[in-house]
């Protein structure tokens, strides 16, 4: 199964690249060739270190409660 998270546009760097926020403070570079209009402070869907779209920020709120709702998968049953 695949899965892709949202995360918020920490910096923009060079070579189509940005430092993101993936949740909890946990960051990583990723690469934004996909959607060159990023900008600072937007939330964008990313996929295995691409972003792939932009989300407005509602949609992004909602999708940040789904995932921190989920439980654990270690410990609970499901598959790490």
């Amino acid at each position: 199964m695949c899965l892709a998270v949202p995360a918020k546009i920490i910096s923009l760097l060079e070579n189509e690249e940005a430092v993101v926020d993936i949740g909890g403070g946990a960051h990583q570079t990723i690469c934004v060739a996909f959607v060159p209009e990023v900008k600072v402070g937007a939330h964008v869907v990313v996929h295995v270190g691409f972003a792939l779209s932009i989300l407005d920020e509602e949609e992004a709120r909602k999708s940040l409660a789904l995932f921190e709702s989920l439980p654990a998968a270690e410990g609970e049953g499901g598959t790490p």
